[in-house]
């Protein structure tokens, strides 16, 4: 058996399951931000629309 190969295979298996654990992590990050960007817009929406009168929103009791 060579030395050379037996070494290096366990250090290349290493490899791949913190690559994609770093991966997932990644999307996951990638996520959250998206959902956080989404929400910014909804917010500034409402914010607008509360100080406009006019927007998503129609306050009726004024």
């Amino acid at each position: 058996m060579d030395v050379s190969s037996s070494t290096s295979a366990p250090a290349e298996t290493g490899k791949d399951p913190m690559k994609k654990a770093l991966e997932v992590q990644e999307q996951q990050v990638l996520k959250i931000l998206e959902g956080l960007e989404e929400q910014s817009k909804d917010m500034q929406q409402i914010n607008a629309s509360q100080k406009t009168g006019i927007g998503n929103s129609i306050d009726i009791l004024s």
